[in-house]
């Protein structure tokens, strides 16, 4: 299965959990530029192939916009290495989603029940539950490619030879290793058949 391929099947694995989530959603208090979970709460972890999405995206921007947010990038970075707060580098001065029709699932699964406090999001075990299913089947999707915090997997698909290898189908976890280790990347091979269902 080609790239293009696995991302629209993206798209049916979110669809899946949205449709059976919905019960538990359905009295979410989150509105538009809420932000606590981008800014204090959320971890925002994607699989290569959202990874990928998210970098055509960018490439549509301008040069300036582009050389902008990866300054905001490389600040996250640096920032989660220290696990210091972090705000997204996606959102937007009033607190809106640059990216929210492409947002990646560890996004898309975040809701309420209460306005947040420190304490973190009020969510139904049974979703958590569903949610973390969710990610073994993207995980499984993108077999050849990693997880990790949205900063750490978009600066190694902008790696030009990762790049390549990805997009040719090749997978050699041995050359990220350092870079890897460094910032906690998980092999999705490794982990996405262990409790695994279709």
């Amino acid at each position: 299965m080609d790239i293009k391929t696995k991302q629209e099947k993206i798209k049916d694995i979110y669809n899946d959990f949205i449709i059976r989530a919905q019960p538990f959603t359905v009295n979410a208090v989150c509105k538009t530029g809420c932000s606590f979970c981008c800014i204090h709460f959320g971890h925002v972890d994607i699989i290569t192939l959202e990874g990928f999405i998210i970098l055509e995206w960018m490439e549509t921007l301008s040069k300036s916009d582009q050389i902008d947010l990866c300054k905001k990038l490389v600040k996250n970075m640096k920032k989660k290495k220290k696990r210091s707060v972090a705000r997204c580098p996606f959102l937007s001065k009033d607190n809106t989603c640059r990216i929210y029709d492409i947002r990646p699932f560890s996004c898309r699964q975040l809701y309420s029940l209460e306005t947040c406090t420190a304490k973190g999001p009020v969510v139904h075990r049974k979703s958590v539950e569903m949610a973390k299913m969710t990610v073994k089947k993207l995980q499984h999707l993108d077999a050849t490619g990693y997880s990790g915090h949205l900063s750490y997997i978009l600066h190694l698909i902008s790696t030009p030879d990762f790049k390549k290898l990805y997009q040719t189908g090749g997978f050699d976890p041995a050359k990220i290793m350092s870079f890897g280790k460094r910032y906690g990347i998980v092999i999705n091979r490794r982990v996405s058949d262990k409790g695994y269902t279709k």
